[in-house]
């Protein structure tokens, strides 16, 4: 069996993804609110109210502190010569190759968390589907993805 990719992704990729959980799970808890005075106002169980809550709290535990973990902790890649392998998953690892011979081109892109961490996310298209290796520093992205893209050239040339 092959061996696991070497390189990992940035660990400023847990700051982001922190961040971006703390931000959903926000946004949720206002809505938990909304529905907690929904219910009062519609003289329903408080219990929906107490069960959301309790839920909201395990949701937000999970998402913001174990899952950025586990992320960061499979997210895996590497570049060789003629192909592109990736691992990542939670519960079910993916293990993905990517022949250099179908990659058609490669982007890197932030969103707004991303830029305030220095970080850019690598998207790699074939004809078929899209990959992304996310979080990396931005100037090791800007390597990669000129790498890439040299590799994915010459092997169009050498066919």
């Amino acid at each position: 069996m092959r061996e696991l990719p070497k390189n990992q992704i940035s660990l400023q990729a847990l700051k982001v993804w922190r961040l971006s959980a703390t931000i959903v799970a926000g946004i949720s808890f206002v809505i938990l609110i909304a529905g907690g005075i929904g219910v009062y106002f519609l003289d329903l169980s408080y219990w929906i109210t107490i069960i959301s809550a309790l839920l909201w709290c395990i949701y937000s535990l999970v998402t913001i502190v174990i899952i950025p973990k586990l992320r960061h902790r499979m997210w895996r890649y590497e570049v060789f010569e003629h192909e592109i392998d990736l691992q990542y998953g939670l519960f079910v690892i993916k293990r993905v190759l990517i022949p250099m011979v179908r990659v058609q081109h490669v982007d890197t892109h932030q969103g707004p968390l991303l830029r305030k961490h220095k970080l850019a996310s690598i998207e790699i298209s074939t004809a078929a589907t899209t990959h992304e290796i996310p979080a990396l520093d931005l100037e090791e992205a800007d390597i990669l993805r000129d790498y890439i893209s040299k590799l994915a050239r010459v092997t169009d040339d050498d066919i």
